[in-house]
């Protein structure tokens, strides 16, 4: 706890027994340990501390931003970051991970907010130096064969651009293996560690009207200033629109239905005959109006939900991906079965209704869903 607050600038607080400079720094914080000699500190602007802005401006500087190029760390590098669990803060780093060592690539997206697919919530998780790079997905093959493909998260220390890799106790190859699978349960079902299934212990909450991550979504190149707006007001409007579920159905719109006003009509109908598809098939996906008739009212189709991030891709084609028969439970660990399932190429979740998570997660589509389309 902060035992000690002097209000000036270049604050001098003592965190956990330490004293600290508390410097503001483009409006944002920076604590930077300063060991337990005494502080004499001025105005930051008159020089105060020429050390602590020092060290807020290689803050700044070390942020990865979207589309920058990187290197990836050499294994031996990378596994002398991590605790002898195989993991960084919380976040393990997975044996799928090991044949991006050495790599130069590009960050698609900083990861410094992912939505909870643990819990799940409506409110997002927080992360510190973290960022998702261009075509790095799991490939399933040290957690059972799991086909979700998930956008790898990678700390900064991970990566030679980070100017000094973290000093863990160390960990080995093998370690990695034997904590992507947890124990049998009483069925003598294998369950499953990944950066999925250990959000939670990897990251804090984030609520949806904390505005630093809207305008980080643009400083660092997530997202461009116009969807940001159009998303801020999507979340503003379907939360008036929450809201007015108790009042009068006169007063509402739309009875509160929130946007963008996706509700099954009811999956009696019949449904399309199935098309057997397989990787390569090219298809379309059928119109909202098409779809609609497939669904429950809460969405779902057989239990599969069709969700509100897949209605911008209504109408257009794609190739298939893979089929999709396995994948792992974030939430318990344990291997699902699925039938009916596919994936589709370049087709994710832009998150343009979930406050711009950055996971690129892949949807599943019912085949009742697509129409094949020839040549």
């Amino acid at each position: 706890m902060i035992s000690t607050w002097r209000r000036s600038t270049g604050d001098l607080i003592s965190w956990g027994g330490e004293p600290t400079l508390l410097i503001r720094w483009r409006a944002a914080f920076y604590y930077a340990p300063l060991g337990n000699g005494k502080l004499r500190c001025g105005d930051l602007t008159a020089g105060c501390s020429e050390r602590g802005t020092q060290m807020a401006e290689g803050e700044a500087r070390s942020k990865l931003r979207a589309g920058d190029q990187v290197r990836v760390r050499g294994t031996e590098e990378i596994l002398a970051t991590l605790d002898k669990q195989g993991r960084l803060a919380g976040l393990p780093f997975m044996p799928e991970m090991l044949r991006f060592a050495g790599q130069e690539m590009r960050v698609y997206k900083r990861a410094d907010k992912t939505c909870d697919t643990v819990t799940p919530s409506t409110d997002h998780r927080k992360l510190e130096r973290t960022v998702h790079l261009a075509g790095a997905r799991c490939d399933g093959s040290a957690h059972g064969g799991c086909q979700a493909a998930c956008l790898l998260f990678f700390r900064e220390e991970w990566l030679e651009s980070s100017a000094s890799p973290a000093e863990g106790e160390g960990a080995t190859v093998e370690a990695l293996e034997a904590d992507a699978v947890e124990f049998a349960d009483s069925d003598d079902a294998e369950q499953y560690r990944c950066q999925a299934t250990e959000l939670l212990n990897a990251s804090a909450p984030m609520s949806a009207y904390s505005p630093r991550q809207y305008v980080d979504d643009v400083r660092y190149g997530n997202e461009k200033l116009p969807v940001v707006l159009r998303g801020l007001l999507i979340v503003f409007f379907n939360k008036f629109q929450r809201l007015s579920r108790r009042w009068p159905a006169w007063l509402r719109i739309r009875d509160g239905e929130t946007y963008p006003f996706l509700r099954g009509r009811g999956a009696s109908a019949a449904q399309p005959d199935p098309l057997r598809l397989k990787p390569g098939d090219l298809v379309e996906v059928r119109s909202k109006e098409e779809i609609l008739r497939t669904l429950s009212p809460a969405n779902k189709n057989r239990g599969m939900l069709f969700d509100v991030e897949m209605l911008p891709y209504c109408g257009q084609r794609a190739r298939v991906s893979h089929r999709v028969e396995r994948i792992i439970d974030e939430k318990t660990g344990r291997m699902l079965r699925l039938r009916d399932c596919v994936v589709l190429e370049d087709v994710f979740c832009r998150s343009l209704y979930h406050r711009f998570c950055p996971r690129a997660i892949y949807p599943y589509w019912r085949e009742a869903w697509l129409r094949r389309v020839e040549g």
